[in-house]
């Protein structure tokens, strides 16, 4: 069977039920992956015809991808001729899946309803800024949060939106204090900084999706990259602001960095009112070779992918990872 593998415009023999993964990997074709088991979405390509079984995986659809069959190369089998999209070169990411322990160091409040957990690995876990990883506690008690620091970093920070009656975010608030030990599995996601292109970017976050895109920020300080980057950080209330030090501080290292705080509900404090995307629609008319990253709950992410790709983003240069609330 021949599968061709664009953009490289490829072709390979592959046997009928061979893992596709497995097959770009022999052919020794550049593509990301990390988990293996259809987790992390790391692998994550594009049929364009013919026949290709995924049995299995998470759905990493949202609007941008939603007239698209995007699959995941880990758990793809070839059953027929067919052809494929595998993302950019300069995009791939390999940081093999790893379960690590790692002890508290710091619990901090940041706002009314967030929290800060620092963790101190036992052994380094590598990862690419804009990732995630699962964090258990104990056996009952286990979730996802993105890495607000980047993987040079001795340290892991994360921050946890303290949910009302959550079991694992009051575990979190209630229960877990400094020395105490857990597991990190990870990196997981897609939403990864691309840092081979000079692009403009476009970050747009919402409550604790701040954290992902510090990691973005930082992790493109520390490529020393000098693209323009615009930064919308959008909340419920101005209570609800916080890491105003750390953007700060990163707008300093990073001269190309503006930083733009808006509020849903009015209230002072000198931030915009209104939704987060109305605020990048009064800015851009147009944002044709723009890069953006997206982090935050998901009706956010879909109205900003939505509105991008009105602007001219190009689809497969709207990067999210949407995550959802809550009440466990």
């Amino acid at each position: 069977m021949k599968v061709h593998v664009m953009p490289q415009g490829q072709q390979l023999d592959v046997r009928y039920g061979e893992n596709l993964l497995t097959a770009l990997q022999a052919a020794q074709i550049p593509v990301s992956y990390s988990c293996m088991s259809g987790r992390c979405g790391t692998c994550r390509c594009k049929v364009l015809e013919g026949d290709v079984d995924e049995s299995t995986g998470y759905a990493f659809h949202n609007v941008a991808q939603a007239h698209e069959r995007q699959i995941l190369a880990c758990q793809a089998t070839v059953t027929g001729d067919c052809t494929i999209e595998v993302p950019e070169p300069d995009e791939v990411v390999v940081h093999p899946a790893k379960i690590v322990k790692a002890t508290v160091t710091a619990l901090a409040d940041l706002t009314h309803d967030i929290r800060l957990l620092r963790v101190l690995p036992a052994k380094p876990l590598t990862f690419s800024p804009g990732q995630y990883a699962t964090l258990q506690f104990t056996p009952d008690h286990i979730r996802p949060y993105s890495m607000a620091r980047i993987a040079a970093d001795t340290e892991m920070e994360f921050h946890v939106r303290l949910v009302p009656d959550g079991r694992v975010t009051s575990y979190i608030r209630d229960t877990l204090r400094v020395g105490d030990t857990l597991r990190i599995s990870g990196p997981l996601g897609t939403s990864y900084l691309r840092t081979r292109n000079a692009d403009p970017i476009l970050c747009i976050a919402g409550g604790t999706g701040l954290a992902p895109v510090l990691s973005l920020v930082r992790g493109a300080v520390e490529a020393g990259m000098t693209n323009p980057i615009r930064l919308y950080f959008g909340v419920r209330s101005p209570r609800d602001v916080y890491g105003i030090e750390w953007l700060k501080a990163l707008a300093a290292a990073h001269p190309g960095l503006h930083v733009e705080l808006v509020s849903t509900l009015p209230g002072g404090g000198g931030l915009r009112t209104g939704h987060v995307t109305e605020a990048v629609n009064e800015d851009f008319a147009d944002l044709r070779g723009w890069r953006s990253y997206l982090c935050g709950a998901p009706p956010m992410v879909d109205a900003a992918t939505t509105l991008l790709r009105q602007k001219g983003v190009l689809p497969e240069h709207i990067y999210a990872d949407a995550f959802f609330a809550s009440g466990t």
